[in-house]
């Protein structure tokens, strides 16, 4: 950048967080806030603030939204943004920084991992749906865990199982990776039913993979290791 300003950072949650839920709850925005950071306030379509719509169609283009919010939070700025993103929030995050590389300075991608190279597998989102809707194996822990947190009083259950169905595109490719050149930090923890994510380090060009042990998929927001990560990461100016 040419532009010696900050720029503000936008967090992206996961499926069936918030902002407030998993960036203000972990304690990362009043940390950024007193390092100097302008935090952006961010909830993906269906999710905390943001419309609820129980129409699949209605987030088939979830990049999209993230990018007008970018565009939004740039007005009168540096015109880019550093970014957080979580397992939903990450694979979105990825795909918006596909789609315009120039609108963010340095990202973060957390809890997801190589699987971004292969189509989406329609039993994985039935599994969550399965939780979600009462009606998982007693023994699928996973399954009962989303269906906990997508039950939480602060969702809409109906929104989010349709985020769930909503159509998906195609696999990301290396070719589609190699041409962003964004310093991009990925965190995923060891413990993390979305590893390995070396595949995805290797094939961004400025890409760094750090590894969170003893850290599981849902456990990675409020983590001490991941927090300080990003917060260092994000202060490598």
């Amino acid at each position: 950048m040419t532009d010696t300003k900050t720029p503000p950072v936008l967090l992206v949650h996961g499926w069936a967080g918030s902002f407030d839920r998993t960036w203000m709850r972990s304690g990362i925005v009043d940390l950024l806030a007193d390092t100097g950071r302008t935090v952006v306030p961010y909830d993906l379509p269906g999710h905390g603030t943001a419309t609820k719509s129980h129409d699949p169609d209605d987030y088939r283009d979830l990049a999209g939204d993230l990018l007008a919010r970018v565009g939004a939070s740039t007005v009168g700025t540096v015109g880019v943004v550093d970014a957080v993103g979580f397992s939903l929030g990450a694979i979105t995050l990825l795909r918006a920084l596909i789609r315009s590389p120039q609108s963010f300075n340095n990202v973060v991608l957390a809890g997801i991992g190589d699987g971004v190279f292969f189509p989406h597998d329609p039993a994985r989102s039935e599994r969550i749906l399965s939780g979600l809707e009462g009606r998982a194996e007693p023994g699928d822990i996973t399954a009962r865990i989303f269906g906990k947190i997508g039950n939480e009083s602060h969702n809409d259950p109906l929104a989010l199982a349709a985020v769930l169905r909503r159509s998906r595109e195609e696999p990301m490719t290396n070719e589609q990776l190699a041409a962003v050149h964004n310093r991009v930090l990925v965190v995923l923890g060891d413990k993390d039913f979305s590893a390995p994510a070396d595949k995805l380090a290797a094939a961004l060009p400025n890409a760094t993979l750090h590894s969170l042990k003893g850290i599981d998929h849902f456990r990675t927001p409020e983590s001490f290791e991941f927090i300080d990560a990003v917060l260092a990461f994000l202060g490598e100016q």
